[in-house]
């Protein structure tokens, strides 16, 4: 457990949750408590106008300037802000505006609470493993950083896809089906877990590779450490590339997809006490009652 702290406090720089106008008087609820604590809050420029406001700033800017960074929506705005504000390597803190999840784990009434132990440095900073990979083609390289999965499927459902895999650049398996899930541990309870996939703990360094409906019983989920270089290939036919479910590639046979664990990790602000097994239990109902 890390116990990386905060340099300082001063600015926090929010994104909304997209196409939701609706959670304009949460924000302004929550930018108030904000302020309370002598904390200045900067809004997106996407945001702002997205709930009618006019003072949002360009996203750049907003990751320069801010000590960290705040999602206000669920799971996918954490995620789709962790991926884009990488490069500034900024703690996210994700605020949920709906029902617990798994990584914004902030309910809009516990607020208050978690600013003031944020001020006396009573929270926790998780560091979370990401995949940082690109696509070889012959005019380059397609760069990309993923925090939940990179998904190679099928182009067409009338296709199996065929992918070969070497680790270290030694060829180890060929998957025949629907594709091939590659995840994070922050992922394993994502499209993996629906794939059959295991559920791993979130500080982990590891690699989950899952096959997609796999068209032979011999093809089971595989758990890889970090350090290992992967590359996938498909040898005869065009595959699509999905990194975190958001950006979508094409990848023409005879090119080359080739993941690494990141060097450096994507840094969470979580409650000092949050327990990542409640959280399981609540989501996944686990120990309930048949």
């Amino acid at each position: 457990m890390s116990d990386e702290k905060l340099t300082q406090t001063k600015v926090a720089g929010f994104v909304i949750k997209p196409e939701a106008p609706e959670i304009l008087p949460i924000y302004e609820e929550i930018k108030k408590k904000f302020e309370a604590r002598q904390i200045e809050v900067l809004l997106v420029e996407h945001s702002s106008k997205m709930i009618g406001l006019s003072n949002g700033i360009a996203f750049k800017e907003l990751c320069e300037r801010s000590d960290f960074l705040v999602s206000l929506g669920g799971d996918g705005t954490l995620l789709s802000l962790v991926r884009k504000s990488y490069g500034y390597h900024k703690p996210v803190l994700g605020i949920n505006a709906g029902t617990l999840g798994f990584l914004a784990d902030v309910r809009i009434s516990e607020v208050d609470t978690f600013l003031d132990n944020l001020l006396i440095e009573n929270y926790r900073i998780d560091d979370r493993m990401m995949i940082e990979g690109y696509i070889q083609t012959a005019d380059g390289r397609k760069k990309f950083h993923a925090f939940n999965d990179v998904v190679v499927t099928r182009p067409t459902i009338s296709h199996m896809a065929k992918i070969d895999a070497s680790i270290d650049g030694e060829w180890f398996n060929t998957y025949r089906g629907d594709g091939l899930i590659i995840s994070t541990p922050t992922g394993s309870t994502a499209y993996n877990l629906a794939a059959g996939g295991p559920v791993m703990y979130p500080l982990t360094q590891a690699f989950i590779m899952t096959p997609i409906a796999a068209h032979s019983l011999t093809q089971r989920p595989l758990v890889l450490p970090a350090h290992f270089t992967i590359d996938f290939s498909s040898p005869k036919e065009k595959v699509i590339v999905m990194v975190d479910g958001q950006d979508t590639y094409e990848m023409e046979a005879g090119e080359v997809l080739v993941i690494n664990g990141a060097s450096i990790g994507a840094k969470l602000l979580h409650k000092k006490e949050r327990n990542y097994f409640s959280v399981l239990r609540e989501k996944l109902s686990w120990g309930d009652d048949e």
